[in-house]
């Protein structure tokens, strides 16, 4: 029987930094001011290396496996291009997220956050009143399967936005599968195994709004992280840059090509690949003059199923670098504590027990 989404996670209400900024500020109001990052200007940006660009329809018809082995191990992200999802059903969600985030606040009321939910309007990963905020609203919601939305949030969505994100989410939910596919045959993986863990799985959505800010040198529009997913889609909604990924211990920014998706790596599929793919850390950052919009689909297990390396990649010489556990209890562990850095992959890493003795 199908049974609602389990809680996975909870995070206090915030006020709407989108009718914050459209207050004439001169200064960034403290809670927005972020001295635990690093600086989020750069001063490298034309010499940055960039992430790796892959064709989809290359890498279907040729078989040519080895440059997505090298973007997901050297890089855990890459611009794809070439991708198969319908450019208009592209286009209408890029104008959709748009309207979704002019939509009058009295109708952003109905689908804003509910004490101790994550889905809806705010922001996730805030669990008290002084915590430092980032410059940027969210609207998060689990898209797929759809007997996990939420009754009082899809419903309620305007009726073209729900239609496209109906077809959107279906899309995405194929691209995913594909590239899942495709890495599993680079890694040398039973291809049942990747096929069991993600076939029924579950997909959000992160739709994030990053108005204009008063002293952009300051704030963030979202922390270092790694994502928790398997897999991670972003559609970039305007041309404002903004993604920035740490590669050798320096901020490389991303410059979203036309009509490319840009792919990560999430700590899931560190997990499953036995740290042979490595999740990323990343941030977005604000700028003075414009508002950027990006959506991000996460793929993911299906939540009442278990997780931990695939059981083909382990052998005596290649032991299990991770625990196994529970997909739903990994992410409610995720969504317990701030988010930051690469830190809650370790929670499932093996210890060696003989390294431990020698200490």
């Amino acid at each position: 029987m199908e049974s609602e989404a389990p809680k996975l996670g909870r995070s206090l209400l915030v006020p709407s930094v989108q009718e914050l900024a459209k207050k004439p500020l001169l200064r960034l109001p403290p809670q927005y001011v972020r001295t635990d990052e690093d600086s989020p200007i750069l001063s490298h940006t034309n010499s940055s290396p960039q992430v790796p660009v892959l064709d989809m329809q290359t890498l279907l018809s040729q078989h040519e496996l080895q440059p997505l082995h090298h973007a997901c191990t050297e890089w855990g992200f890459f611009q794809l291009i070439n991708h198969g999802v319908s450019s208009s059903l592209v286009e209408k969600m890029k104008t959709e997220t748009q309207h979704l985030f002019n939509l009058p606040m009295e109708e952003k009321k109905k689908l804003w956050q509910r004490p101790d939910e994550l889905e809806g309007f705010g922001q996730a990963f805030v669990f008290s009143e002084d915590q430092k905020l980032n410059w940027a609203d969210m609207f998060y919601m689990i898209t797929l399967p759809t007997y996990l939305r939420k009754p009082h949030l899809f419903p309620n969505l305007p009726l073209t936005f729900r239609e496209t994100l109906e077809a959107y989410s279906v899309e995405l939910r194929n691209l995913a599968m594909k590239l899942l596919e495709l890495m599993a045959k680079a890694l040398g993986m039973d291809s049942n195994d990747m096929r069991v863990l993600f076939e029924e799985g579950h997909q959000a959505m992160r739709m994030n709004y990053y108005p204009p800010c008063p002293e952009p040198e300051l704030a963030i529009g979202l922390n270092s992280h790694s994502d928790a997913i398997g897999l991670a889609i972003l559609l970039q909604i305007n041309e404002v840059e903004g993604l920035q990924i740490r590669k050798d211990g320096v901020w490389v920014p991303i410059k979203p090509l036309p009509n490319a998706f840009v792919i990560n790596i999430g700590d899931i599929m560190e997990i499953v690949s036995n740290g042979i793919y490595r999740s990323v850390e990343h941030r977005a950052t604000v700028n003075s003059v414009k508002e950027r919009i990006s959506v991000a689909a996460f793929y993911s297990p299906k939540l009442d199923g278990e997780m931990g390396p695939a059981p083909s990649l382990i052998s005596p010489q290649t032991p299990p670098l991770f625990k196994r556990t529970g997909v739903a209890d990994y992410f409610k562990g995720y969504f317990s504590r701030e988010l930051h850095g690469k830190s809650y992959v370790d929670v499932l890493r093996v210890q060696d027990e003989e390294q431990i003795k020698t200490k």
